[in-house]
């Protein structure tokens, strides 16, 4: 009897490669600017080494992690989306078992990250971890699932705040991560609209699907609303020249992506999405670079000594 047709096919580095996501580390990095963003204020500086590469790792693990249970929890549906359905779960190139078994060794090397941290943070981290891993199933129960993915991206900040101070999150940090809600809303929406057509097809909820033709609309008022809470932030903590710069930048940003969506292409939806990188980038810049400057001479120092 010929056994070929039952056997399934071997996983190759590269399929575990996409199901982490490896290959598309765009979630990694809006994952970690706002973390960058809240470390920074926290320290009111350049944070500590030790938490500042925890965080980063923390960062791309629970990331990866997070795509591994969404592939699982859309195995079933991800083969009838045009974008999705060569993923290795959607094709059974990886079994459910293995991703299960590669998600909890994330999970254990995540879990092995926030330990070193202090006792508050620790605690804090189980929401993190709640959020991440029920994110996935939420596109079948509501038409918010953006909203969900919002507060998973978000319960970085009070997390950042507390492992440098120790103390319970202030009004400034709420703020902070009200304005990382309200930003991941606006750009997974903007992702969410090309599949839109696809996800009305399965029977998948989203905010593009709830806002309807008044999607562009939403999104233009969710990017007011994040850039006044930016706006807020620098008038509380008293940012300078550095930090107007970058809300005018980022206003011209979020304009562009605007102009993007104004046809609804899902090229260009996707695109206005991939934009928001830029958007933390300049966001973190304006944040950091009066610290930066400041330590450049020492980097400088450095370099010439490593060259002498």
């Amino acid at each position: 009897m010929n056994h070929s047709l039952h056997t399934p096919p071997t996983a190759s580095i590269r399929d575990y490669i996409q199901l982490m996501r490896l290959d598309r580390r765009i979630g990694i990095y809006l994952l970690l600017w706002p973390t960058l963003w809240m470390l920074w204020i926290a320290a009111g500086g350049i944070p500590p080494f030790k938490i500042l590469l925890v965080f980063i790792a923390g960062v791309a693990v629970m990331r990866t992690a997070g795509c591994i249970i969404n592939d699982y929890a859309d195995r079933d549906l991800d083969g009838f989306v045009e974008r999705t359905k060569d993923r290795p779960l959607a094709t059974g190139r990886i079994s459910t078992t293995e991703a299960l078994i590669l998600f909890a060794l994330l999970s254990l090397i995540a879990l092995a990250l926030v330990l070193s941290l202090n006792k508050l943070t620790i605690m804090m981290s189980l929401v993190g971890m709640l959020l991440t891993i029920s994110y996935p199933f939420m596109k079948r129960f509501h038409y918010l699932p953006q909203v969900h993915l919002g507060l998973a991206f978000a319960w970085a900040i009070p997390m950042a705040h507390t492992a440098i101070t120790n103390e319970l999150p202030t009004i400034l940090t709420w703020l902070i991560f009200l304005a990382t809600v309200i930003w991941t809303t606006a750009y997974d929406t903007m992702y969410a609209m090309s599949d839109r057509e696809d996800d009305l097809k399965i029977g998948i909820k989203s905010t593009a699907i709830l806002f309807g033709d008044l999607d562009k609309a939403i999104i233009g008022l969710f990017q007011l609303m994040f850039w006044f809470c930016l706006y807020l932030v620098g008038k509380d903590l008293e940012l300078g020249l550095s930090w107007k710069i970058s809300l005018v930048v980022t206003a011209i940003l979020l304009i562009y992506q605007q102009f993007l969506l104004r046809l609804r292409l899902p090229d260009d939806c996707f695109r206005a999405f991939l934009n928001n990188n830029l958007v933390g980038l300049v966001v973190f810049l304006g944040l950091a670079w009066p610290s930066l400057v400041e330590k450049l001479p020492n980097l400088r120092e450095l370099v010439a000594g490593l060259l002498t």
